[in-house]
This record gives structure tokens, C-alpha cells and sequence, in this order.
């Protein structure tokens, strides 16, 4: 059953990983964690354990991020990971509640329409019309249930979330404690629970975090990625995983492909080319690197299913014209800005010029 899942949990893809390092963890586990802070990290960052099984990187980039993010939900304070979007918030997010609670799977999704009971509690109405208000007719959220058996609540898209709505967090994250003012009673947290939220500041209808609000998360920004090889190996790694999962072949390395996608959204998010010679636009995207592995997701696709199986300029060309131009207006004139001062003139580069010439 679960090789047609097309989606498995973080605690299904690598419940191998997760079982060894439970087996070789010497250090101490905080209680109703299932490994210790160090060994998350480790499953995190990825590593060789004392018996010689490796251990696949899940979160490229600065160790010490992580390590504080772990060390955060020791302690009484929830953790907010902020950043660009496509920056590997929800990824982190789940891996680590993952490796500490062995369920990813209490899940708040921010969106503008979330209201409070996503978040404290809700009601069955036809147990409430016939019993009148009680326990039984309580439906509970996510948060409620990581209150009671103290595990790990993730909310993704916090500041998509209403201000009035978020602030029902306040009381969660300070009392550890969610009032149920109906029945005269409330739901106290069971020692191990914590929430981590995910945030960006680039969306449309993005909601500002009230000061009370903030002051409850200890906040850790996850940078894009410093280098171009760090973007790549990222790259690299969720392609190969997504081709797993989904059954593609690979005809021949794509390592060069990966390489020229990286490359021009790196140049063109950060308004450069790479040899610092060319000043570029940029365009109203932010060109991350989720999306450059959505560009290279969709070719394997388009070369698999409609081609050959090689991976070829034109495969790749629509995926990159999608990711860059959202306005039809200004996205066009900054990617033929591009094209006619960059592409066109780089060596080895004329097939990726002329496949995205003929789309845009």
C-alpha cells in the first residue's frame, strides 16, 4: 500500500535512518522525544554513525542553524523559522518534528480563510444540538491533540493567518495551557509539546506578528543558499529523490542541466551575472530554489514521457519561462533583457537561448 502513496511522510522516507540512529543514540533524550537533540541534528545534517551507516543529508547549509533550532524546542519557547519563500521552511519543519515526535503529521495550514477553530477547537454540531456543549462533542485541532500527548504541532504560513486569529497562539505558548471556556475547563500541555511556525515576508496578504505574539518564538531565518555548488547539491538532491519516487530514468547526468538552471536564477535574483560583468534586472519572482526544482522536476517529465528520456534544452525551457515571468509585461522584458545579453553570448549556452527564444 504505501509504495503507491504519492507523497511519503518524512517518518516513512527515511524510517531506516530514524530507526538506526535511535538504536546508536547515546546521548539524553528529552522526554516524549524518540532521539536525542544531537542525534536529530545529525539526521538533520546528515553524517557517518559509529557503526559506519551514513546518514543522508536532509537540510543543506549553516550546521549551527539547526542545532539552535533543535535546542529551541528544548526549552519553553515555540520556533519560528522565517526566511524567502523557497528557502526550505516547511522541509526543515517537518524533518525535524519527524526525527523528535516520529509524526509530521499534525499540521495547521495557514491560509487567509484559517480561522480560530484550525487552531483552538471546533464542534460537532449534531453532538452539540442533541447532548448540549461537552467533551464528546469537542472536535479537536492538531494543537489540541500535540497538547495532550506532547508532540511537536507545525503551522505552516503563519503570517498568511488573520492577526486575531494568530494571537490565539498567545495564551497556547505562554499558559501552555488552551482554555475551553464553554465547559469551564482547559487542556494542559503534556511535557514535550512545542509548535514550530513557518513565515515569510514576500506574499501577498502577508499579516504582521503582534510583539506579544513574537516574543513566544525564538525566531531562526533560514538564509538561500550561500554558493553556487550548495544550491546545486540541494538541487541535485531533491531531483534525484523526486525521479525515485516517481519512477522516471534518467538517461544520462544531469549534474550540467541543474548547473545552468541554478545559474540563471542565481544571476538574475541577485541582479548580476556570475563573472560580475553584466548588471541584470530582476524579475518580481524570487527565482528560489524550490522553484529551480520544480524546473527540473517538470523537464525529467517532458524527456520521459514526450521525448526520449535525454534530458534537452527545450525540456527545460517552459519550466524556466514559467518560474520567471509572472508579469506577462515586466517578467518579459527583464528575461529578454537576459536572453540577449547573457545567454546569447555564453559558450555552450546557444541551445538554452534558442529553445527559450521560441517560447517567450
Amino acid at each position: 500500500m504505501s509504495a503507491n502513496i504519492l507523497r511519503q511522510t518524512a517518518e516513512q522516507q527515511f524510517s531506516h535512518e530514524i530507526d538506526e540512529l535511535k538504536k546508536q543514540d547515546k546521548h539524553p533524550i528529552p522526554e516524549n522525544w524518540q532521539m536525542s537533540p544531537h542525534a536529530v541534528v545529525t539526521y538533520l545534517m546528515g553524517g557517518q554513525l559509529g557503526n559506519g551507516f551514513v546518514v543522508s543529508p536532509k537540510y543543506i547549509g549553516n550546521r549551527r542553524l539547526m542545532e539552535i533550532a533543535v535546542a529551541t524546542l528544548t526549552t519553553d519557547r515555540a520556533l519560528l523559522l522565517y526566511g524567502l519563500p523557497g528557502t526550505a521552511k516547511s522541509w526543515v519543519s517537518e524533518h525535524i518534528t519527524a526525527a523528535i515526535t516520529g509524526d509530521s503529521n499534525l499540521v495547521v495550514q495557514g491560509t487567509a480563510g484559517t480561522g480560530e477553530e484550525a487552531i483552538r477547537y471546533g464542534w460537532n454540531y449534531a453532538r452539540l444540538l442533541s447532548e448540549g456543549p461537552s467533551l464528546n462533542a469537542i472536535v479537536e485541532t492538531p494543537v489540541m491533540r500535540a497538547m495532550k500527548d506532547g508532540k511537536i504541532v507545525r503551522v505552516e504560513e503563519l503570517t498568511r493567518i488573520g492577526s486575531d486569529v494568530q494571537d490565539c497562539l498567545i495564551t497556547i505558548l505562554s499558559e501552555k495551557m488552551l482554555p475551553i471556556p464553554e465547559l469551564n475547563t482547559q487542556v494542559q500541555a503534556v511535557k514535550g509539546f512545542n509548535i514550530i511556525a513557518t513565515a515569510n515576508n514576500r506574499d501577498k496578504g502577508v499579516n504582521d506578528l503582534s510583539s506579544a505574539l513574537k516574543r513566544r518564538f525564538n525566531t531562526v531565518i533560514l538564509p538561500v543558499p550561500e554558493s553556487l555548488n550548495e544550491e546545486i547539491d540541494i538541487v541535485s538532491q531533491r531531483v534525484a529523490g523526486y525521479s525515485k519516487a516517481m519512477n522516471l530514468p534518467v538517461e544520462k547526468p544531469i549534474l550540467e542541466e541543474i548547473n545552468r538552471i541554478v545559474t540563471i536564477f542565481r544571476e538574475l535574483r541577485n541582479g548580476v551575472s556570475n563573472d560580475g560583468k553584466t548588471k541584470l534586472k530582476s524579475p518580481s519572482g524570487t527565482l528560489s530554489t524550490a522553484e529551480a526544482i520544480s524546473v527540473m522536476n517538470n523537464g525529467l517529465s517532458l524527456a520521459y514521457h514526450f521525448g526520449d528520456g535525454a534530458l534537452t534544452a527545450e525540456d527545460l525551457a517552459s519550466g524556466i519561462i514559467g518560474a520567471i515571468v509572472k508579469d506577462p509585461v515586466q517578467d518579459k522584458l527583464v528575461m529578454q533583457e537576459y536572453m540577449e545579453t547573457v545567454l546569447k553570448q555564453r559558450d555552450g549556452w546557444k541551445d538554452i537561448y534558442r529553445a527559450c527564444r521560441d517560447i517567450i
